[in-house]
Parts: C-alpha cells; structure tokens; sequence
C-alpha cells in the first residue's frame, strides 16, 4: 500500500483529532446510532484536550457520512480547526476509534482501508473481449477490443474448399488473440492492476495468455467460468475471482517474509531487514525503508517513540531525538513515527495478518509487529 494520499497529514503541525466512524444502517434506529457515536467521539476528543475549533469540525463532517454514500464509513483527520482530509473504508471498523494526539492515528487505515490487488478481469470470446476492472470500488469498465468477425466460425465437411476455410477460421482465431492480448497488456499497464484473469472461450484464453507479454502473464490466471455473453456471469466466476485475489495477496505476504527472513542481521548476507524499534528508526532516520511491514496486532505497534517536526527525526529515546536537532521532541506510538516516515518517503506498507489469522509458524515475524526491507544494504559481515 503506497500512503502518498496521506501527504497534506504531513504538510502541517498537529496535534491530529482522528476518527474511524462507522455510519451504521439507513433506517431510524440507524440514524440514532449515528447521532450518539458522534457524539461519542467528540466528547473523547474533548476529554482527551482537543480544542474546540477541531472537534466541531469533526463533528459537522461525520454529521455529513451516511451509509449510502458510504457504507462501511470514514476515517476524519482534523487539525487547526478544519479537516484536512476525510477517506472512505472499504471495511467498517469493529469499533469506534477517536483520538487526540501529536501524529495522525494511522494503522487502523492499513486494515479498514488496505488496497485490495485491483483485478483486471477480461471476458473473451472469438471474436474480441471486454475488460472490468475490480477494486474497493467496485467493478467499472476497463475498455474493450474489437478482432476480425469473418470467419470465425469452422464446419464439419472434410471438402478441400473447407479445410481451406477452416484454416482462415482458425487464423482469424489466432489474430484476434494477438489483438486482445495488445489490448489487455495495455489495460493492464493503464489501470495498474495487480493481476488478470481471463474469462470465456476455453480456445481462445490460452492463445490469448500465450500471447501476453511475461510480465503479465505471470499476473494472470484462467477460469472456466463466465464469459463475454449476456447473463453469463455466475457465482462460480465471483468465487473464481476472489481466490484469485486471495492467492495473489497469501503470495505477496509470503514474498516479503522470505525475503525478510533472507535478510536480517545474523545471517551471511549484507542486512536487507531489520526488526526492533532501535533498527527501525535507525532505517527511517536514514530513508532506508523499502517496505515496511506491520502485523497490526503486534505488541511493539503502541511503543514510546521520539519524533521532532520532520518525519525523519525520530528516535528510540528523547536523547537520541535530540541529537538530531530536534530541542522539544514529542512522545508518539512507534507505528504511528514509522509510517510517517515511510509516508513521506515514498515506501510501501506491507500490512501482515494478525497472529489469530495466521496460522503459521511466521505468526511472530517481525519481532513485535514491526520490521522492514531496505532501499540499501550494510555489509555486517566480519571482513
């Protein structure tokens, strides 16, 4: 997940009135439920010394997010008195968060707003295909392209005119799957979806598939399921799509921990990870951070951290912030320093499951919740 949409939370001092609101069902007892979670949280931004400039702009801006615009909510960012930006979640929080502090709250977003892999579905047939594009919006079209429509259809006689004919079919067949697959390779670099799957006629996918470039094809998966036909949709295809997904998000996590696990201190390589408050700010002071990854329930996330006003002063302890030039530095949680750091330094965040939802010996890595892969290594090996 790239946080670069967070930048104005970063263009201007705090202290940050954050709030994961959740609007509840549109009926009367849905609208009553949203009037006492607002007030809810204005009254723990005010216990928890928000002034009262900030918390009435909160106040007016979660007033405003309904469950039909917004069905599974809204996190509020505020701050001298306005809101500074207001984003939708893809998943409605188990619980209301509100909170009054020196850095904008930032983990719950990774879960309740996580970029799920945007899927670029292609339906084919013969003689063309459609392209839709699925992601926590919803699904919108991606484009369509047109092949050679004669002929496309072969027949049963054995005749010398007809095997002749049947080998214009089948290079009509063959032209228009170089057609597609031009028209898909280039949805797929516009769109930047993470993977493709391809729909339809059980000739034509392969010879579509065959024809994408590697990079591509090695996003892209078939199913038997649906097609470019009206009414050829089918719950078979959801579920084919969303295990899809699935398999393309298990295969990224297990990615990074290999690689993480290859990487850390104590191995015979240069280090490429690190784990631990100390390293990782270390790694942010120093723009080393790649991605950094976070298991949202890991027991380091609330750890006391040292920040100053740039997003690279951050330190283990408040001596060492002061060394960095920073004469007041400011207590925060160490997940909350960390991807601001990897906010304004263009990393990825990688968010990992919670320790309950593994369900692998991977469940503890990295040490506390927290750890990184680097833009660039140290050699710690004995010379």
């Amino acid at each position: 997940m790239q946080l670069s949409f967070l930048q104005p939370l970063f263009d201007r001092p705090g202290p940050w009135a954050t709030v994961y609101f959740d609007p509840a069902q549109n009926d009367e007892s849905g609208a009553q439920r949203r009037e006492l979670s607002v007030r809810e949280a204005c009254r723990t931004l005010e216990e928890e010394g928000a002034d009262a400039t900030t918390t009435e702009a909160v106040r007016d801006a979660l007033l405003r997010i309904g469950p039909a615009e917004d069905p599974a909510g809204r996190v509020v960012f505020a701050a001298g008195g306005e809101v500074v930006l207001s984003h939708r979640l893809s998943r409605p929080p188990q619980r209301q968060i509100a909170c009054w502090a020196p850095l904008p709250r930032l983990t719950p977003l990774l879960e309740l707003a996580g970029r799920d892999p945007v899927r670029l579905v292609a339906y084919i047939d013969r003689t063309g295909a459609d392209f839709e594009l699925r992601g926590a919006v919803g699904p919108r079209s991606a484009g369509q392209v047109e092949g050679e429509r004669h002929p496309v259809h072969r027949t049963a006689s054995a005749d010398w005119s007809e095997r002749h004919f049947q080998l214009k079919v089948e290079n009509t067949w063959e032209h228009n799957a170089g057609e597609i697959a031009e028209a898909l390779g280039a949805a797929y670099e516009e769109s930047g979806a993470d993977l493709v799957v391809l729909a339809g006629d059980p000739r034509e996918r392969p010879a579509v598939r065959e024809k994408l470039p590697e990079a591509v094809r090695r996003v892209t998966t078939e199913t038997e399921h649906g097609g470019r036909a009206a009414g050829s949709a089918s719950p078979a295809l959801e579920e084919a799509v969303e295990q899809a997904r699935q398999r393309h998000t298990r295969h990224r996590v297990e990615e990074a921990l290999d690689r993480f696990r290859a990487g850390r201190v104590g191995t015979d390589r240069p280090t490429e990870a690190v784990e631990g408050i100390p390293a990782l700010v270390e790694a942010a002071r120093e723009h080393r951070i790649d991605t950094l990854l976070v298991r949202p329930d890991g027991p380091e996330l609330d750890r006391e951290t040292w920040v100053g006003a740039r997003p690279d002063q951050v330190a283990a302890r408040r001596s060492d912030a002061r060394t960095l030039g920073e004469s007041d530095p400011t207590t925060v949680r160490a997940d909350d320093a960390l991807l601001r750091a990897a906010a304004v330094t263009a990393a990825d965040v990688l968010v990992l499951p919670a320790a309950d939802e593994d369900g692998t010996d991977a469940a503890d890595i990295p040490a506390g919740g927290l750890g990184a892969l680097l833009r660039w290594t140290y050699d710690t090996t004995p010379a």
